[in-house]
């Protein structure tokens, strides 16, 4: 992974699929050097998504996709989320019978 300059992160993104304009890809470029969040935020349709799928392939990071609406905040968000991954792993274990000793009645 190439992050010698902007102009790498722009040649990555665009070997991935995806044409970012030189304001986009510095941000990028920033946030992947400077290890930091990348917030994206837009319409519908503009390419918010398919930069993080771009992204989660070239870097061999997961993608984590999250639904936001008006009047979310981060502690919703974060919260509610980890809360359903936690309870689809647990059935999810249980169900193949890797719950170690986990029964029904633990969730």
């Amino acid at each position: 992974m190439d992050l010698s300059s902007v102009e790498s992160v722009s040649q990555a993104l665009a070997n991935h699929g995806y044409l970012a304009d030189r304001g986009l890809a510095t941000s990028v470029f920033l946030a992947l050097t400077l290890k930091r969040p990348l917030l994206l935020e837009g319409e519908a349709g503009v390419g918010k998504t398919e930069l993080a799928k771009v992204l989660a392939s070239w870097t061999g990071g997961e993608l984590i996709r999250l639904q936001c609406y008006e009047g979310i905040d981060a502690t919703q968000a974060v919260y509610d989320w980890d809360y359903s991954r936690q309870l689809l792993h647990l059935r999810a274990a249980e169900a193949s019978g890797e719950a170690a000793g986990l029964g029904a009645d633990a969730l």
